[in-house]
């Protein structure tokens, strides 16, 4: 870290310590003193939003004050690894290196400790690889230190069950106390001790997956399941710790979990976030029955909006907020995925590779050939809701993989691309006028930013544009123009 940036640090840092004296007085100040230290070019939409989340005293508002109600002796850690280290500072040096080298730079990496895990989940993946891959710590810590060099400050674990490897991942928390660190998991290994080494490190916060009610979630995980999960909650709310809700969202669940009732149950709980996760039908395994509907997914779109508007909760959802990001986010773009075996993959769903890191480094992975035409070919579709070169673009990963040799990483049973696309090709014939429906909407607030230039895009997707001359068809529309 250079002087100016140490200096920039220093003072950001002080800017944290100052909100959380005293956040009901201080942090109507906090924004422009933000401004005043960061350069306008990082995170301004971001920054616009909290100024006026912050000036409008609404759910948003009202999400804040939640966070710095966090137990005080790690929520000062917690913001300064995430909104400092991760974030305002992360990004300027992750631009630099998407300069300097050509390729994607990832904002988050993804990866498994273990493929071990203590449940069998429908539609899990992981459920069927066993328990004989795992990351080293040495090679989890190489990970992040090589990371770091790149700009990259934000970790996700899954898996597999991560918490298994619990005592390890709580010392790369200590060993990098300038990263964010989340984790997907099922909750029933969080116990006391755990609850003690989150509020140590400060910088570690679990995401609990969970579908809906009770019955929705004992048949997709186990009987059971929906108790612990109910106990862990409780358990991390009673010490003020933050956590958030993973929900894997499929056509058997997706109307009990697009609900107020739903959403309000997790506030209860105490949850800060909930991000949702469209089913994805990978592995020779899984089946195309459990992808939702287009009229689920229509109403998870809308609902998903709604309750960004009037609740005190940070929801995501994954495959429909791509209007929001400029299409496909993996592939290193924002994030890639290692997964137990060392395979670099990119995407958490797209398991085919060139790269294993036990082979190279990190930043040649990013450069192999597969992530390169991802890097190459993002956006896979002008329409940012059709974002996936496997779900709504099926037969654009086919292609990549072939053109770039890449292998099945797949743990347990091959699945070819063809085989893959063979599933998800009726769910994206069926999404396709849903979504160009959507997209044109002129009455939607968004619709001119949706046929703007920029469409979510950063800097440097602007500058890749500029050297390749690509505007994001996918492979279908280009071959008919």
């Amino acid at each position: 870290m250079g002087l100016t940036q140490t200096a920039e640090r220093a003072a950001l840092n002080k800017l944290v310590d100052y909100i959380d004296d005293d956040p009901a007085a201080h942090i109507d100040k906090i924004m422009d003193l933000v401004n005043k230290l960061v350069p306008d070019s990082v995170f301004p939409n971001q920054r616009k939003a909290f100024s006026d989340a912050i000036e409008s005293r609404g759910n948003w508002y009202q999400l804040m004050m939640k966070v710095f109600d966090l137990n005080p002796e790690m929520r000062t850690k917690l913001l300064k690894a995430l909104l400092i280290d991760g974030n305002l500072l992360a990004w300027p040096v992750q631009e630099k290196a998407r300069d300097k080298y050509d390729c994607n730079i990832p904002w988050a990496i993804l990866l498994d400790p273990t493929s071990a895990c203590n449940l069998h989940c429908i539609g899990c993946w992981a459920a069927e690889y066993g328990y004989k891959q795992n990351l080293t710590f040495d090679e989890i810590d190489s990970i992040v230190t090589q990371g770091k060099a790149l700009g990259t400050h934000m970790y996700i674990y899954t898996g597999g069950e991560p918490l298994v490897r619990k005592a390890d991942l709580i010392k790369i928390c200590e060993k990098h106390p300038d990263c964010m660190f989340l984790c997907f998991t099922n909750s029933t290994l969080i116990d006391e001790k755990f609850c003690q080494d989150m509020i140590r490190v400060g910088n570690f916060v679990p995401a609990i997956s969970a579908e809906g009610n009770e019955r929705t979630t004992d048949a997709r995980r186990g009987e059971g399941v929906y108790f612990k999960i109910e106990q862990a909650m409780d358990l991390l709310s009673s010490h003020k710790l933050p956590f958030g809700i993973s929900c894997c969202w499929t056509k058997d669940n997706a109307d009990t979990v697009a609900t107020e009732e739903n959403i309000d149950w997790m506030i209860d709980k105490g949850a800060l976030f909930s991000w949702y996760f469209h089913f994805m039908p990978v592995g020779r395994n899984a089946t195309a029955e459990l992808i939702p509907t287009p009229r689920q997914r229509e109403k998870m779109y809308r609902f998903i909006r709604e309750m960004r508007e009037k609740k005190p909760i940070f929801t995501l959802d994954f495959q429909n907020d791509g209007e929001y990001v400029g299409g496909c986010i993996a592939g290193g773009r924002r994030y890639l995925h290692i997964n137990a075996a060392g395979d670099v993959e990119p995407c958490v769903f797209i398991h085919y590779s060139n790269a294993n890191i036990r082979d190279m480094s990190l930043l040649d992975a990013l450069r192999s050939p597969i992530f390169m035409k991802y890097y190459e070919g993002q956006p896979f579709n002008n329409n940012h809701l059709k974002p996936c070169p496997m779900l709504e673009n099926p037969e654009t990963l086919p292609q990549m993989v072939a053109e770039t040799g890449a292998r099945s990483t797949d743990l347990v049973e091959k699945e070819s691309p063809q085989q893959l696309a063979e599933k998800t090709r009726p769910a994206a014939e069926a999404w396709a006028p849903v979504a160009d429906r959507l997209w044109e909407d002129e009455q939607s607030s968004l619709y001119e930013k949706r046929h703007g230039e920029v469409q979510g895009m950063a800097a440097s997707d602007m500058k890749r544009f500029e050297c390749t001359g690509h505007r994001g068809y996918s492979a279908r529309e280009t071959a008919m123009k």
